[in-house]
């Protein structure tokens, strides 16, 4: 399989160290880049595995914070550390709490912007929605972040910051000499929160090897799925640098309708994208693609829409995941009926395909698939102004 050229925004990434004379901060390098600062700031090289190794399990598997706490460590190194670099997440503005449990969280990162992180618990597992970016470039008209304009996109440490911040709150860093607990209240991890995660292809890729990293947080990468709304070229890397799960926003069965919910389908359209799907999980060695399929009243929810489906992704391993539509100020649509979802349904399973219908969670605080939007952004448009900068007749 060939590997397509990384695809550039004009977006600003900001860098990994604060204003000059500043420290470091070492949430978010790699491994090799961990190496490198260590040497920088006075490391010997021949020890700089070991340290690095030392290092990275006091951050990630202990969530430790304080270089004076990592004890296996010479009190002078220790000193040196904290000279050089230190350890920080993003902040946590707010925590919302919604009555099924489900938390969302307002996340500040450097510049004063702002992001949003949603908690689900589940029976038996939790699974964090994750940012990649702050706002979104992609403009999907059913969906609430989407008119938000993107501002820049998140380092790896604001992106791995989000889970380790949310272990912070569920209280699941283990402690020393205590009994071991293999209870995952963060299980999963769903790149589906604001931002397009294949435009900041290679923050979260290096996000991602942290968190999959065994020596640290160490989750699977079958735990972690990946949502896009179809950046073909950077599909089949994805496969081969990260190899998680994946999902597609895919919400339409025509290319008329799919332009118009998802109008980076303009530049790679369904057929397009279905080929690049194809190879994904032989690649990735998963066991199938996750097709996202919000349900709009008298969009796309018709019973020729669901066998239409069926005969696109024919050949696919794959699960549709059928969302009721989440309302949101000044939503141009509404929810497809319940009967209508589950004929639709109905028609997927018959056909062979898992086809669930998604439960929709922290409605209340605005926590849902599709709600999401940074506080200091959430401007409650009428339906016309929505209308007038997505075409979309409300």
């Amino acid at each position: 399989m060939t590997v397509a050229a990384p695809i550039t925004q004009d977006v600003m990434t900001i860098p990994r160290t604060l204003p000059e004379g500043g420290l470091m901060n070492l949430v978010g390098l790699t491994r090799e880049g961990m190496r490198e600062a260590l040497i920088a700031a006075g490391t010997p090289e021949r020890q700089a595995k070991m340290r690095v190794g030392q290092v990275w399990q006091w951050v990630y598997h202990w969530g430790v914070r304080d270089f004076a706490q990592m004890t296996n460590l010479a009190k002078d190194y220790r000193t040196l550390l904290a000279e050089h670099f230190t350890i920080q997440l993003p902040e946590v503005v707010t925590r919302q709490v919604s009555n099924d449990g489900t938390r969302k969280y307002l996340v500040r990162i450097a510049g004063g912007h702002e992001v949003e992180v949603v908690y689900i618990p589940e029976e038996n597992r939790g699974t964090l929605c994750v940012s990649s970016q702050v706002g979104c470039t992609l403009t999907c008209s059913f969906c609430h972040t989407g008119t938000q304009k993107l501002v820049r996109n998140l380092t790896a440490g604001e992106i791995i910051g989000q889970v380790m911040l949310a272990r912070d709150d569920l209280g699941e860093w283990p402690v020393a000499g205590a009994p071991k607990d293999e209870t995952r209240l963060l299980s999963n991890v769903v790149l589906m929160g604001m931002g397009e995660p294949l435009y900041n292809f290679e923050n979260v890729r290096d996000a991602m090897k942290i968190a999959m990293d065994p020596e640290g947080i160490a989750l699977s990468r079958r735990r972690i799925t990946l949502s896009t709304s179809g950046v073909v070229p950077e599909i089949a890397r994805t496969a081969v640098e990260i190899g998680c799960q994946l999902a597609v926003s895919f919400h339409a069965t025509t290319d008329e309708v799919r332009d118009r919910l998802v109008p980076i389908n303009k530049k790679w359209p369904i057929a397009e994208l279905l080929d690049a799907l194809r190879d994904y999980p032989g690649v990735s060695n998963s066991e199938r693609i996750t097709f996202e399929y919000v349900m709009l009243k008298g969009v796309n929810d018709t019973d020729e829409d669901a066998r239409r489906l069926v005969r696109l992704i024919r050949g696919i391993p794959a699960k549709i995941n059928l969302i009721p539509f989440n309302e949101w100020p000044g939503a141009p649509y509404h929810r497809s009926d319940q009967a209508r979802i589950q004929a639709f349904a109905d028609i997927i399973y018959k056909a062979g395909y898992a086809s669930p219908i998604r439960t929709p969670r922290g409605e209340d605080i605005m926590a849902a698939c599709g709600q999401l939007k940074s506080a200091t952004e959430r401007v409650r448009k009428s339906r016309a102004q929505i209308a007038a900068e997505t075409g979309v007749t409300p």
